[in-house]
Order: structure tokens, then sequence, then C-alpha cells
């Protein structure tokens, strides 16, 4: 069973890319596709929101720094065929001892290679902190497909081009020439609102064949869920969200093929 990695990106914090990060994990997992979520955001949102605790010497640290190995971090969730590469605040160093090191965007490429040939996971999907700083080039350069978590507001649209510009640096730099975009999810998106319509039609036109035709709605619901240590899917099956997710995921698994070897 071959892996395929996904990273969850966006330079802009408060767009639903960890809620994405999580709730997509999940729902695939239910799906029957066995994941792995990895929280490479230092803040370790996606590793509270699994109701997980946060601790010492847990997260890819060491192994940035080529102390142990990934797998050995790895623990399972509550949730059946979901698993977690927990996050912890000592992965904030790695931005700083990182930096300029030889082969530094490399590091998670090289740390994930084992847990990919594992052949543990259909899809591994790595959740970055919110920045275009070492950890989430690292994750650019380990992965094979962008996902874009982007707002419903036309501020967001700015955003999305630098995000674009950043995965062709990676590709030209020959740093993951493999990398695409593999789609853009539309998040936060208030039904109220003339301008979240028009916005997700002005992405819809740039990016046609990219944008998931799931729209991830703002709710209450899913921004309490994290509260409690739980997806959207546990907190709430019937909710709003817990049914866009649950599209995504099939969205996701028809585009990538991730039932072939599950």
């Amino acid at each position: 069973m071959r892996s395929v990695i996904f990273t969850i990106a966006n330079q802009k914090g408060g767009v639903g890319k960890t809620t994405t990060a999580v709730n997509l994990s999940a729902a695939l997992a239910e799906k029957g596709v066995r994941t792995l979520l990895v929280d490479l955001d230092p803040q370790a949102n996606a590793t509270s929101a699994l109701g997980i605790e946060k601790r010492e010497g847990a997260s890819l640290y060491g192994p940035l720094r080529g102390e142990g190995t990934a797998i050995e971090k790895i623990v399972p969730t509550a949730y059946r065929n979901l698993f977690l590469l927990p996050s912890e605040e000592d992965l904030a160093a790695s931005e700083i001892e990182l930096a300029g090191a030889e082969g530094y965007l490399g590091r998670l490429q090289a740390a994930l290679a084992p847990v990919r040939e594992s052949g543990q996971y259909r899809a591994i999907i790595i959740d970055c902190p919110p920045s275009l700083g070492v950890l989430s080039m690292n994750s650019l350069a380990a992965a094979d497909y962008l996902l874009i978590a982007l707002q419903c507001e036309y501020l967001a649209l700015e955003g999305l081009g630098q995000i674009l510009r950043n995965l062709d640096r990676i590709k030209q730099a020959g740093v993951n020439p493999s990398l695409e975009l593999g789609g853009v999810v539309m998040t936060m998106f208030d039904t109220r609102t003339k301008l979240a319509r028009q916005v997700v039609e002005e992405v819809r036109k740039h990016l046609p064949d990219r944008v998931f035709e799931s729209v991830i709605p703002r709710t209450i619901r899913l921004s309490e869920a994290p509260s409690f240590g739980q997806t959207i899917l546990a907190y709430d099956p019937l909710s709003p969200g817990s049914t866009a997710y649950r599209n995504l995921a099939k969205e996701v698994i028809a585009r990538f093929d991730l039932k072939s070897a599950s």
C-alpha cells in the first residue's frame, strides 16, 4: 500500500486549515482509509483537537534533527483507522535550528520515508504552521500534493497567489519537482452573504479543475468541537460541518484513488 502525502497549507492563520486537516483525516478514516495526521504546527492544535495531550518529546523535533524515528512517535487515536504524529512546543525550535543546516528542506521528507515505506497508511496528511517558515517549506518538500484551505473572503485571494508562487519555487528549485496542487478547499462559507459566493466563483474561475465541490460552512459547532477534544464527526455527526467534511472525503478518495490499496 503506497502512501499518498498531502500537506494542508496557508501562510495565513484562522482560515480553517487545522479544522480541515483534522476533520478530513477523520472522514477519510471513517470511510476505511488508514490515515496518519502529522501535526507539524508547534501550537499543537490538531493534537488537542483529537483529544491527545501534548507531551514533551512526543513530536517530530527529534527525528527532524536525526534523533530517533518518526515511526516510534506515532500514536493511535480514539478513531478507527486514524493515527497521529503529535506536536508540542519544542517543535518551534526547529524553525531556528534547521534554518541553514545542510539539506534542511529535506528533513521531513527523510523522516517520513520509513513511515511511507511501512505500507501502514494510505493517506498521510500534514498540518502546517500558519507561516511560510522552515517547517511549512519542509512539508511542501515532503508532499505529493498541496491542499489549500482558503477562507471565503476577498483578502484570501491575495494569499492564494502567494501560496501558488511558493509551490512553483519548490518545484523549480528541484526540491520537490513532482509536487502538484491537489485542490483548494473553500472554508468558512457564510451562506447569508453574497460576498462568500462571489469569492468561491472567483477561485473556481481561476482554478476551474482544482476547487473541490464541497464547501465548508462557517458554523459554531465546528468551532466548538476542538475544545472537547473531538472531531466534528464525533461531536455532532449530523451537523452541516460533518456532512461537508464527509463529502470532501468522498471527493478526495475519488480524485486520488485512495481506496485502490486500502
